[in-house]
């Protein structure tokens, strides 16, 4: 199996349904090896992997867990003797109004989305930083996974959002610290139909129509390859939405227009003053299921 990934090697974690198993299969088509990691069925998709002619090794390690990342990421150097690729992918819901969300249901999603993230980045760091140092320059790539409700909100999901948020956040200050390794770090913010969002798309999810169905988790990949081919060499720091047909480049947060007194403001000031920044920006994007 040959094609724009040829020889590279890509951990991907969650790549046991949904998303990070289409992820799985299109890296795998395009010629890299994968360590397949979920705590679900990793195996099942390295063997369609193997069956297809394709190079892969399953991890059911915690991405979370700290010790368990460095596993992860040790899978990759033993099983394929190096690493060129990281895609954070796994996560899951506990979806609940912030009046009703528990502490528990809080620190879990918090945990598996944004320490999910963190940790195996950490360690895959660690790895490049050294072969920086050894005088062998990576050309790796990290991709994260943030969401919409991380960009713009979504009720009911006050700690998928702050989580997603902060994986947004953490791709930013990752690029900038990883770019003298060799290392670019991108996110994407995907809608597909998964496990995961059957009840937030809802409404989108009737049998699709003969021939493209817009809400296939395959649609989100090929933008990832892409992202984690030689290509994408001088692509670092950016966060794009993909869904069905479309790709999209987020602009983000933007420093706006700026009224300076050249001194302490005071409070009885600042209404019109507000007033003003309000008008000269734009309005803000809804929250989704506002």
């Amino acid at each position: 199996m040959t094609g724009i990934l040829d020889g590279r090697v890509a951990v991907i974690t969650g790549a046991g349904r949904g998303i990070g198993r289409a992820h799985a299969l299109a890296f795998a088509r395009e010629g890299a090896a994968v360590v397949v990691n979920d705590l679900g069925p990793a195996r099942d998709v390295v063997a369609e992997i193997e069956a297809a002619g394709g190079k892969a090794f399953a991890s059911n390690e915690d991405i979370a867990d700290w010790d368990a990342a460095g596993r992860l990421i040790e899978t990759a150097l033993e099983s394929f003797g190096r690493l060129d690729v990281l895609v954070n992918n796994a996560g899951f819901l506990r979806d609940r109004m912030l009046v009703n969300l528990s502490e528990d249901e809080w620190d879990a999603v918090v945990r598996v989305h944004l320490k999910g993230h963190f940790a195996p980045m950490r360690h895959a760091a660690a790895y490049w930083r050294a072969e920086s140092k050894a005088g062998r320059q990576p050309d790796a790539r990290v991709i994260n996974t943030s969401s919409g409700a991380g960009l713009f909100g979504s009720v009911g999901q006050g700690n998928y959002s702050a989580a997603k948020a902060g994986i947004a956040g953490l791709t930013l200050v990752a690029a900038a610290e990883f770019a003298r390794y060799g290392v670019t770090v991108n996110a994407i913010a995907p809608a597909a139909r998964t496990r995961m969002t059957e009840v937030a798309f809802a409404a989108d999810m009737a049998a699709p129509e003969e021939g493209f169905d817009a809400m296939a988790p395959e649609n989100v990949s090929p933008l990832v390859v892409w992202l984690a081919s030689a290509e994408a060499t001088g692509v670092t720091g950016r966060m794009f939405e993909v869904d069905g047909g479309r790709v999209s480049l987020t602009r983000g947060w933007r420093h706006g227009q700026v009224e300076d007194k050249g001194a302490r403001w005071e409070p009885s000031e600042l209404g019109p003053v507000v007033a003003r920044l309000l008008d000269a920006g734009p309005d803000p994007e809804p929250v989704y299921g506002a």
